[in-house]
């Protein structure tokens, strides 16, 4: 049996109702979270400084060798074609 109209947006319209009491208590969670740290003075932790990673002149060599061959590859296929 075919649903009308209006029973398919009553139909949406409760699961809608379904995904937005959801998200309140996700949002209600957060907020009693922040409220709880807020309250006992908690302060944020310090995001710890990541190390810069360098390479030696002689990994750029062989990266650069690599990408040169991978290039010359490309254009003695397309020579060919």
């Amino acid at each position: 049996m075919a649903k009308t109209l209006v029973e398919t947006v009553v139909h949406q319209l409760h699961q809608e109702r379904s995904r937005l009491e959801n998200e309140l208590h996700r949002i209600t969670a957060a907020l009693t979270t922040f409220g709880k740290v807020f309250a006992q003075g908690g302060k944020a932790k310090p995001v710890k400084a990541r190390k810069k990673s360098t390479i030696s002149a002689a990994g750029r060599k062989r990266i650069a060798a690599a990408q040169k061959a991978r290039w010359a590859k490309v254009r003695a296929a397309k020579k060919q074609k």
